[in-house]
C-alpha cells in the first residue's frame, strides 16, 4: 500500500514531526511512504520532503496531521483525489494571538473550519489524545479513535548531555533549578511562569533560578516576556532559547522541577520528557495535562495563580519524599509510552480503512 503523510511544519525535536517520522518507518514495511510539510526546517530537510514534491499520481491514502490551519495545505488536500487520515494534534485558541500576532491568530482561527471542510474526505478520524478525540468529536467526526504519539520520550534523558551547561547548571547555581521547556508562546503561559518564579524568590526560595527553552517564536512576545523579567528585576531568568538535544539533555539533568503553565495542551510532551529524565513535575491542569500526567505529576487546577504554583514548587523542593515518589511516578509514566506500538497501530488503522492486513 502506499501511504503519504502531510504536516504543515516539520523541524527537528517538535512533536509531530517526530510522530510522522515514526509511523513512515512503520508503514514502509507494507510500501512506499514519505512525510511531506509545506513548511519544512532545514534541521529535518533529509526526512521531510516538500509539499510541492508530491506525487502527482494518486496514492491510497494520505494522512494530514492536524494542528494549525494552513490555506495553502488545505488547497493542495482538497484538490487531491484520496481518501483522507486526519490525525488531530489539537489547534491552539486564537484569541491569545491577537495582540502580538493577528496573522497567526487568523490562522488558528481558520483551522477548525478547515478540518470541519475536509471532513467528507476523511476515513479515518484519529487523535493523539483522549482530550482531542473529544474535540474531534464535538467538530461532527463519527468513530474517533486515540493514537498515541509515536514518540520515544525517552530519548532526550538518554543523549550525552552538553558538559559546559551540565556543569554550570551543577556547579554555577547555588539554588535549586527550575526548567520550563516549550516555545514562547501565548497559550504556553511563560509570563504566568516568570510571575510564579517571582513569588518563589520573593518570599520562598531566594536563590532558585528559572530557566526557560524554547525557540522565540513571536518576536512581540517574546519582547513582552523579557520586559517582564526586567519590571520585576529577576537576574535568576535565563533565556536558552532553541536547544539541541545534548543542550537539552543537560537542561533536564540539572533541574529540580520542571513546571508547565500551559493554559492548553492537547497533549503535552516536554512534561513527559521531564519525567523520563528523572525530573519532578508541577503542571497547571488545562485540557489534556491531566491526561498527559496519568497522577504522575503535581497537576494543580487549570486556574492556578502564581502563588500557588510558587508553593507547589517549594513543597517539591522542600520533601525529599514528595520529590522521589513523584520522580518514580514519572518514570514509570513515561516507560509506559511505547513509540513502537503507537507506530504499529497506526498501520492496523490505516489498514483498517484500506481493507487490507499485513502479510
Amino acid at each position: 500500500m502506499r501511504v503519504h503523510q502531510v504536516v504543515v511544519g516539520a523541524r527537528a525535536g517538535d512533536a509531530i514531526t517526530a510522530s510522522a517520522l515514526g509511523g513512515r518507518d512503520a508503514l514502509r514495511a507494507h510500501g512506499p511512504s514519505e512525510v511531506f510539510g509545506l513548511h519544512v526546517d532545514p534541521s529535518i530537510a533529509g526526512e521531510v520532503r516538500a509539499l510541492r514534491d508530491f506525487p502527482r499520481d494518486p496514492v491510497d491514502l494520505i494522512v494530514f496531521h492536524a494542528s494549525i490551519g494552513e490555506p495553502e495545505v488545505q488547497s493542495f488536500l482538497l484538490a487531491r483525489p484520496e481518501p483522507l487520515a486526519l490525525v488531530y494534534h489539537n489547534i491552539s485558541p486564537a484569541e491569545p494571538y491577537a495582540r502580538f500576532d493577528p496573522a497567526f491568530a487568523r490562522l488558528l482561527a481558520g483551522g477548525r473550519a478547515e478540518i470541519q471542510a475536509l471532513r467528507p474526505r476523511v476515513v479515518l478520524a484519529l487523535a493523539d489524545s483522549p482530550y482531542n478525540a473529544r474535540e474531534l468529536a464535538g467538530l461532527g467526526f463519527a468513530d474517533v479513535r486515540v493514537l498515541p504519539l509515536a514518540v520515544d520520550v525517552g530519548r532526550v534523558a538518554r543523549v550525552a548531555p552538553e558538559a559546559s551547561t551540565l556543569h554550570h547548571l551543577r556547579a554555577g547555581i547555588k539554588g535549586p533549578v527550575v526548567l520550563s521547556v516549550s516555545q514562547l508562546l501565548p497559550h504556553k503561559r511563560p509570563d504566568l511562569t516568570i510571575l510564579a518564579y517571582h513569588v518563589l524568590v520573593t518570599w520562598l526560595r531566594p536563590d532558585a533560578e528559572l530557566v526557560l527553552v524554547g525557540a522565540p517564536v513571536l518576536p512581540a512576545y517574546t519582547a513582552s516576556l523579557q520586559r517582564l523579567v526586567s519590571d520585576l528585576n529577576l537576574p535568576g531568568v535565563w533565556f536558552a532559547g532553541a536547544v539541541d538535544e545534548a543542550r537539552l539533555a543537560a537542561f533536564y539533568r540539572g533541574a529540580d522541577v520542571f513546571v508547565s503553565a500551559s493554559a492548553h495542551e492537547g497533549f503535552g510532551l516536554p512534561m513527559v520528557e521531564a519525567m523520563a529524565a528523572g525530573v519532578p513535575v508541577v503542571a497547571t491542569g488545562c485540557a489534556a495535562v491531566p491526561e498527559t500526567a496519568a497522577g504522575a505529576g503535581l497537576v494543580l487546577p487549570c486556574d492556578a495563580s502564581p502563588l500557588l504554583i510558587a508553593e507547589a514548587v517549594d513543597a517539591l523542593l522542600g520533601s525529599p519524599g514528595l520529590r522521589d515518589g513523584f520522580r518514580a511516578a514519572g518514570l514509570a509514566r513515561a516507560a509506559a509510552m511505547d513509540p513502537a506500538a503507537a507506530a504499529a497501530e497506526l498501520v492496523v488503522q490505516v489498514e483498517s480503512v484500506l481493507g487490507r492486513s499485513a502479510p
